[in-house]
């Protein structure tokens, strides 16, 4: 009866951790989608960066580790990191790749010092916040779910309320201007999204690993087409089918991180798709170039 009450658990663990990852991937792969066709793959790592001081700073103003506590906490700090490495780049000569690695650097560096602080104040309560530096999907709780659902919905809507003017936005953005479509308020406002969909994710993946599952299953559904709302709802399902099996697998073999692991299954949908995607892959330009050589031939024979 004991085994059978630890399986029960174990069953329910994994199906928590699997539907969180799930819900995680979708809504990160489709948001970021915009990240990867603005070509600000980057930005994403920046604001998972970005977000570690504010974990810190609502930690020390509350004394809370509540979920919807830090991810604010998070949230703000991600999006204020956001703002000025636009600010930087708007006022001052320094080229958007050099103030990405500056706020980065300097925002990360001063979480750590942050984190450090609170570690040796001997808080008992502070145990579990490294969770957002490495992630640890093995901590989400239904509540999470709820929060990841509600949150991650939220964003989605928006995109479909906006599509238009986010679909200018990231294909023709002079052109946009010209409609008189105000750019600086839209940049926020998708900045604002993949600030949701990063800090919605620290938790399960960590700062360090969170630009990934933004980025790979955007990058993996780029391969297959040019259409920007089957792109999006590919990438949800390549981020979900990632958060699925790393899930899965990290349940089947014990101590191996499920975040890395998402992450690692994440890439191998990426090189699936660069390798056999039928619109962009390897494979299928490979046979297009030979048949285009025998043709070729064929034309020049007498």
């Amino acid at each position: 009866m004991e085994n059978l009450n630890i399986l029960a658990r174990f069953d329910y663990t994994l199906m928590v951790v699997t539907i969180g990852a799930a819900l995680l991937g979708a809504v990160s792969g489709s948001l970021g989608t915009y990240a990867v066709l603005r070509r600000q793959s980057l930005l994403g790592d920046a604001i998972s960066h970005a977000a570690l001081p504010g974990i810190a700073i609502a930690f020390l103003l509350t004394g809370s580790k509540a979920p919807l506590i830090l991810v604010l906490g998070a949230a703000i700090a991600g999006w204020l990191g956001t703002l000025l490495i636009m600010s930087i780049v708007r006022l001052t000569r320094i080229k958007y790749d050099s103030a990405l690695g500056i706020v980065l650097s300097t925002f990360f560096g001063f979480g750590l010092v942050l984190h450090t602080l609170i570690q040796r104040t001997g808080n008992a309560n502070q145990a579990g916040l490294d969770t957002f530096l490495f992630g640890q999907a093995a901590t989400i709780l239904a509540s999470d779910i709820l929060t990841i659902g509600v949150l991650g919905g939220v964003a989605i809507v928006i995109t479909f309320i906006f599509w238009k003017e986010l679909k200018l936005l990231v294909f023709d953005e002079g052109f946009a201007a010209s409609l008189g479509f105000p750019l600086r308020t839209l940049d926020i406002l998708l900045t604002s999204l993949l600030v949701i969909a990063i800090v919605l994710g620290l938790q399960a993946v960590g700062a360090v690993l969170m630009s990934a599952m933004l980025v790979a299953p955007a990058v993996a559904a780029r391969q297959w087409t040019n259409k920007l709302g089957l792109m999006m709802f590919l990438a949800a399902c390549f981020g979900a089918l990632a958060g699925v099996s790393g899930a899965i697998i990290s349940s089947t073999a014990s101590r191996i991180p499920t975040g890395p692991t998402i992450v690692l299954c994440a890439t191998v949908v990426v090189g699936f798709s660069i390798a056999f995607a039928s619109n962009r892959g390897l494979l299928w330009d490979w046979i297009r170039q030979k048949r285009n050589r025998r043709n070729l031939k064929m034309t020049e024979q007498p």
